[in-house]
């Protein structure tokens, strides 16, 4: 009988060094997509308090690591878009994407944590976000411009968003977001 666990498939491009200066799109999702940081009404997202949280949170992470500067972001109800911006550093080891992230996801579920108990938050099941998160390299031209419109439309596009349960459709934005990762190599 084999009593090995199966080999969880990394979401990482293999042999990428992800401590390297670049921009980078990253979605955190709640686990079980719950949707904990608020709603999205006529098409504007309306943060909860700990949409809110969230949102504080992501603005502290250039104050904790100094080669971190911020993209477009927002909050969505049971998920993050952002752009973070690995600058130089001189630092011999420096953080990489998956430092900062770990940072700002255990940050936010502690403070969840404690919203849950002083205020009354919504309670979630193990984790507050899955276990690790989606992230794309942004490496064409027009790709960053393509993006941050995305980021900053996606409560306009939450009834085709892959994270509501009760999307009404497809959003080309994941298919073109794919081709994009297909061909990141080249330039447009």
């Amino acid at each position: 009988m084999n009593h090995e666990r199966p080999q969880r498939k990394s979401p990482r491009r293999p042999l990428f060094d992800y401590r390297s200066m670049g921009r980078y799109f990253v979605t955190p999702v709640v686990q079980g997509r719950l949707q904990l940081f608020g709603a999205v009404v006529d098409g504007v997202m309306v943060a909860n308090d700990a949409g809110k949280m969230v949102l504080e949170w992501w603005a502290k992470l250039p104050s904790k690591f100094a080669r971190v500067e911020l993209g477009a972001f927002t909050v969505m109800p049971n998920h993050f878009h952002g752009v973070i911006i690995l600058n130089g550093t001189l630092e011999r080891d420096p953080p990489s994407l998956s430092d900062v992230m770990g940072w700002f996801m255990t940050m936010t579920t502690n403070a969840y944590i404690r919203g849950v108990k002083a205020s009354g938050w919504r309670r979630f099941d193990g984790r507050l976000w899955q276990r690790s998160f989606h992230d794309h390299i942004i490496r064409r031209r027009g790709s960053f411009a393509r993006i941050t419109t995305y980021i900053e439309e996606n409560p306009k596009r939450w009834t085709l968003d892959r994270e509501n349960d009760t999307r009404a459709g497809e959003d080309e934005f994941d298919r073109w977001l794919l081709e994009d990762a297909a061909n990141e190599d080249s330039d447009e």
